[in-house]
């Protein structure tokens, strides 16, 4: 086993020209040439709707925010248009059942019915 290195020494396994195998010492060895790294950078602009995250990003708050942004930002705005509905609905139905109230009292009450729908009208103005 006299072909085998010191233990110990650095020593690498090297292909000659010619094609065979030898141990050389690494200390000889000239230093490996790397091939020049190349950087692929991708640049995007983000869309105009995303102000709120930009904004969240740039200013150091975190992902935590950004997330909360994307994802409340909309439930909020469904929440708040299904509110207006209801609010929009209750008007039109208050509405409409003042107008039938004083409907019937007019036409069935007579002179008097007559007289407190005119009260009852003059009581929704003043408010």
């Amino acid at each position: 086993m006299t072909h085998l290195p010191e233990p110990g020494r650095a020593v690498t396994v090297v292909q000659l020209p010619d094609g065979t195998y030898t141990y050389a010492d690494a200390a000889h060895l000239p230093a490996p040439q790397a091939p020049p790294q190349q950087i692929v950078q991708h640049i995007h602009q983000a869309p105009p709707d995303r102000t709120v995250q930009r904004v969240a990003l740039g200013s150091g708050v975190g992902a935590g925010a950004v997330a909360a942004g994307v994802y409340f930002g909309p439930l909020l705005v469904g929440v708040l248009t299904a509110i207006a509905a209801n609010l929009a609905m209750l008007a039109f139905l208050a509405a409409v059942m003042a107008w039938g109230v004083v409907t019937v009292v007019k036409s069935v009450g007579g002179t008097d019915g007559k007289a407190a729908a005119k009260t009852l009208t003059k009581t929704g103005r003043r408010r």
